[in-house]
């Protein structure tokens, strides 16, 4: 019954996260990407700066300082910024299903600088990912739309994160983790506005709502993620992260009129299926009987 449970605030926080990736890509035709960049950072510090004081957490520490946590840090900023771009540059399905190879790569980073074991089983895992990757992208072909790339170093971006993150010190909690992250994003997105030359764009009232919006759901979204690995088995829960590219399918042709082609659904499940065959090899790998 807990992993049931476990799976469905899985799911929810899924749905919150393609929720929220589908207000940023309503922003994007009206706000700069710095300037939501720097927007985002700023609603989240508040929220997690609440959830800090509600939970007597300190908001900062010298831990922050160690060289796994800047390298964490540099990832996210580098993840964020490369998948908020992508969100309003290219469709949503597209981006997504690009975000879903980081899995792999993050098996592949451990595996390369972190000295963890990886069977051939899951090397082959990874090459087919990538080569769904590529159905996806399709560099080379006519069409070829450059503005993917975005969607690319956000999933690398993002797999540093992760990579990073298991070295980060266990003292520091997720909600400090959060806290920074958020934090780093206000004077990322005003350097990139000076970087580009990009006016400050006066949000309307509206605009700042669905900001708004999109900061709650992104911290109901942490809440659930966190909650969902307390209560079920990691090896049981985690596949159902693969749930936000359904959300994303959806949305995508509900909101935005996105349908993707034979060749993005044939990218998608082969991505898909990769990362599920590798968590479950992970799995395989850590049960008591294969030791």
């Amino acid at each position: 019954m807990d992993n049931l449970r476990g799976a469905g605030l899985m799911v929810m926080a899924m749905l919150c996260f393609a929720i929220e990736d589908m207000f940023i890509k309503l922003l994007g035709g009206a706000i700069p990407v710095g300037q939501l960049l720097a927007l985002l950072g700023a609603g989240g510090v508040l929220i997690m700066a609440g959830a800090c004081l509600y939970q007597r957490q300190p908001m900062l520490s010298r831990d922050l300082l160690s060289t796994p946590v800047m390298i964490r840090n540099a990832g996210e900023l580098i993840g964020t910024l490369g998948f908020v771009t992508a969100l309003v540059l290219v469709p949503l399905a597209t981006a997504s299903a690009i975000l879903q190879t980081t899995p792999l790569m993050v098996t592949l980073g451990a595996a390369l600088f972190l000295g963890e074991a990886v069977g051939w089983r899951r090397w082959l895992a990874i090459c087919v990912g990538l080569c769904g990757v590529l159905l996806i992208v399709r560099p080379g072909l006519e069409g070829f739309d450059w503005n993917v790339l975005f969607a690319v170093q956000g999933m690398l971006g993002l797999s540093i994160r992760d990579l990073a993150t298991r070295r980060v010190p266990a003292q520091l909690s997720a909600l400090q983790l959060s806290f920074v992250a958020f934090a780093l994003l206000v004077p990322t997105g005003a350097a990139l506005m000076m970087a580009t030359g990009t006016d400050y764009v006066p949000p309307t009232p509206r605009e700042w709502g669905i900001v708004a919006i999109a900061a709650l759901i992104g911290a109901f979204s942490y809440r659930f993620i966190v909650m969902a690995m307390r209560i079920g088995e990691v090896s049981f829960v985690t596949p159902f992260r693969y749930t936000r590219m359904i959300f994303a399918l959806i949305i995508g042709v509900l909101i935005f009129a996105e349908i993707p082609d034979t060749l993005t659904l044939v990218g998608v499940s082969i991505v898909i299926a990769s990362g599920l065959f590798t968590l479950w090899r992970e799995h395989i790998r850590k049960s008591p009987r294969a030791a």
